[in-house]
């Protein structure tokens, strides 16, 4: 089964009881947001309201839909229901996200083959990969309705006010298309997903940061010609298509062709009726326009995956000159917040597809975990098989430099295999058996960090710190290293193995790794 569109998707959730219709009205003013985050406390549904209540008290005509990752088994079933195969109720454990990440890997430095047979094996995915180049159709339902001029009015939209004291509303879950200057490969169609300050009836603020794909086309564009930036925002494409532009996906690849990867066909497209791009012909609503190369707005503040409202900085302005739609749009809309909050789910489930990348460069890493409580990627936990002394020091310059993603990392911690990277009581009894303060700390000074991060002493730079809990060889340490305790593993069997006899509580299963 593959999912075609967002409704092919919400029809399997609704089949499985893991989307609720909530037909009491409910304001797009906070009161979605205050829903969503019980929701997430405790691993509820997807939402559809169907009685959405505009910020005047007006009855909105379409449903809102919040919620839709708001655990790693929807993520999960979203994607590999269709890339590995297997129904949806089947496909829906984190773990099998890591086969996206090995597919990733493969694809963006695949090594030669180490013979006739590992050749043949890997002809499959070459010719799915190449099959799944996306498909021009010439009409489309997200075309059904399609608005220009006088009649453009985003107040119309359910946008969502997410936080007390916001200075509007916010266009949360965009999935914004964007296409360089020239015709080379890091220019090719990029999405992503970066949310938009809603300044009028026809105007918007793009807030991307420098690094992201669709900030650098911008700065690329400004270069090379003097009219704004084409840019087209999708509200409501299929699970496919929105976790491609969430996943590091390689310069040579487009992702509308990582996401027909990841849907098990081909993505439909279908050319904007005001700019020179293409969108999902399936998406429940686009916005199509320009981003201006000069005129910049205060953006914010917005509360922020921080838990904190971030600080004000200018982004260039968006303006709509087109918005299409099915004829009964779905609009998708979330917050972000301290963690749990949806991002922080969607990175808990991206971080098994990071693990393959990271260990195709790095094959003594046997495990990486970002912790949701490190606001999605400013804690990193790395367990690795130490071979030489000042290993663990190498394995955190690499993290840190490999995928941009862990560019904003603050804190890096590296633990031997035998810790459990994604317990902290493991981890900390690494840190404080295994590091001493002052050898076995490393600090950088003035590195990229996020704008969002009130602690960095300068907007956008700060610093960094790695944390080698492993333990130390000579000439790390002079003294000889500390014997780990551990009970003789005859007298582990036969404890357990006796017992169900000994009338005492619990499962009995044995602490020892």
């Amino acid at each position: 089964m593959s999912y075609a569109s967002l409704r092919d998707f919400l029809d399997q959730l609704d089949e499985t009881g893991d989307l609720a219709r909530v037909k009491e009205p409910v304001s797009t003013v906070l009161e979605m947001t205050e829903i969503q985050t019980r929701l997430l406390a405790e691993q509820g549904p997807a939402v559809l309201f169907e009685a959405a209540q505009m910020a005047d008290g007006r009855p909105s005509s379409m449903p809102v839909l919040v919620n839709l990752f708001g655990t790693v088994e929807r993520v999960a079933r979203g994607v590999t229901a269709n890339f590995a195969g297997g129904s949806p109720v089947e496909r829906t454990r984190a773990k099998d996200l890591r086969e996206v990440g090995e597919a990733l890997a493969f694809l963006r430095q695949p090594e030669p083959p180490g013979g006739f047979r590992e050749a043949v094996s890997m002809l499959p995915l070459l010719r799915t990969v190449m099959a799944m180049k996306p498909k021009t159709v010439s009409s489309a339902p997200c075309q059904d309705v399609v608005l220009k001029g006088s009649d453009i009015d985003l107040t119309q939209l359910p946008i969502q006010t997410c936080w007390p004291g916001e200075p509007a509303p916010l266009i949360t879950w965009p999935l914004v298309v964007t296409k360089g200057p020239k015709g080379v490969k890091e220019d090719d169609f990029n999405l992503g997903i970066y949310r938009m300050q809603v300044l009028g009836k026809n105007k918007t603020i793009m807030r991307w940061l420098a690094h992201r794909g669709g900030a650098q086309h911008h700065a690329r564009w400004k270069s090379e010609k003097r009219e704004p930036l084409p840019a087209a925002c999708v509200i409501g494409a299929d699970p496919g298509t929105i976790l491609a532009a969430v996943t590091p996906v390689p310069d040579t690849l487009s992702e509308y062709q990582f996401a027909g990867l990841l849907r098990g066909q081909k993505v439909e497209l279908v050319d904007c009726k005001t700019v020179p791009l293409k969108v999902p012909a399936q998406a429940e609503i686009v916005i199509e326009g320009h981003v201006s190369l000069d005129e910049y707005e205060d953006e914010g503040p917005y509360g922020d995956h921080t838990g904190y409202y971030n600080s004000v900085e200018k982004f260039p302005v968006f303006t709509v000159s087109a918005i299409t739609m099915r004829r009964d749009p779905i609009y998708l809309s979330t917050f972000t917040g301290r963690p749990p909050d949806e991002p922080s789910v969607l990175g808990e489930a991206l971080n098994e597809v990071f693990i393959p990348l990271l260990q195709q460069q790095f094959p003594e890493i046997v495990d990486f975990w970002l912790p949701p409580e490190g606001c999605s990627y400013r804690i990193a936990v790395i367990s690795m098989k130490k071979a030489y002394p000042g290993h663990a020091k190498r394995v955190m310059m690499g993290a840190w430099s490999y995928l941009r993603q862990f560019m904003y990392t603050k804190w890096l911690i590296v633990v031997d295999d035998d810790i459990d990277a994604r317990d902290w009581k493991d981890v900390m009894w690494a840190i404080s058996t295994r590091m001493d303060p002052v050898r076995d700390v490393t600090l950088i000074e003035n590195t990229p960090i996020d704008y969002l991060d009130f602690a960095s002493p300068e907007s956008g730079l700060g610093g960094k710190i790695g944390l080698d809990a492993t333990n130390k060889w000579p000439p790390e340490t002079k003294r000889e290293w500390g014997r780990q305790i551990r009970m003789d593993q005859d007298v582990i069997d036969a404890v357990t193995k006796k017992w169900s006899k000994l009338g005492l509580p619990g499962t009995g299963k044995p602490i020892w790794k």
